[in-house]
């Protein structure tokens, strides 16, 4: 068995052992702010110990960067680090919206190697390599062919307390201007994956972490998509502020319309 691979089973034992938390403390669970409009709940605790356990049974010596609060003192000196957000879309999960997902990521330095990002809502496992394609469920994911913004189905993502004013607030006005239609449904895993999946032509968010991205982004890339940061750079994966679309000609026109009213 190649290091990968394994590596990439763990990821998904890690994702699937989270998952279970949340299925188990659905409707069970406590919430409380973290600030104005950002929750957290019991549930992502429960999921964010249950994926450490698993992937600290399997590399003891490996840097663990979780959401909630779990930061390794060595994450920045130790080789390999794995990055996970335990809940993805909490909001939807307190309202018992669909959907939401467990996000596990391992990255060697700033090279993201293998991720894992599972929706228990539709069981669902999105998975990626590096350099061994894009999947879902054991079916092959590839992105779109759209070419241009007014053919685009899209999502973005917002920080929890955006301001009207706010840069965000522009570039969502100024996009869903341009594109055929705009969507926030709340996960920025799942955004991805569905971006992916040719579900979604394009993503940006520019309030993200790098655990609410990082399996995505590795996931997008292996199906074919274009991965930059907002302003057609390269993208950094401890501040992902980033553009994601499925052909250069339409991530082209979407760094154009953001760059308009940055």
């Amino acid at each position: 068995m190649s290091e990968l691979v394994h590596f990439l089973e763990v990821c998904e034992a890690a994702a699937r052992a989270g998952a279970r938390e949340l299925v188990r403390l659905q409707g069970r669970f406590k919430s409380r702010e973290k600030g104005p409009k950002d929750l957290v709940t019991d549930a992502d605790l429960a999921s964010q110990h249950a994926i450490e356990r698993t992937v600290h049974a399997a590399f003891p010596h490996h840097a663990f960067v979780g959401e909630e609060g779990s930061v390794d003192a060595a994450a920045g000196e130790v080789e390999y680090r794995w990055i996970v957000d335990p809940l993805d879309g909490t909001a939807n999960y307190v309202h018992g919206l669909r959907p939401y997902a467990v996000s596990v990521a391992l990255a060697r330095g700033d090279e993201l190697l293998a991720g894992v990002i599972l929706d228990p809502t539709h069981d669902e496992c999105f998975s990626a390599r590096r350099g061994g394609g894009a999947w879902c469920n054991g079916e092959r994911l590839r992105v779109s062919d759209c070419r241009n913004l007014h053919s685009a189905m899209m999502a973005a993502s917002f920080a929890a307390n955006v301001q009207r004013d706010s840069e965000e607030m522009r570039h969502f006005i100024e996009v869903s201007l341009e594109c055929q239609s705009l969507r926030r449904l709340g996960s920025a895993a799942l955004n991805l994956c569905y971006v992916a999946a040719g579900k979604l032509d394009a993503y940006w968010s520019t309030s993200v972490k790098s655990w609410d991205v990082a399996a995505g982004l590795l996931i997008v890339s292996e199906a074919g998509g274009v991965v930059t940061a907002a302003d057609g750079s390269a993208l950094q994966l401890d501040r992902p502020r980033m553009a994601v679309a499925a052909t250069t000609q339409l991530h082209a026109e979407l760094i154009a319309v953001l760059r308009r009213v940055s």
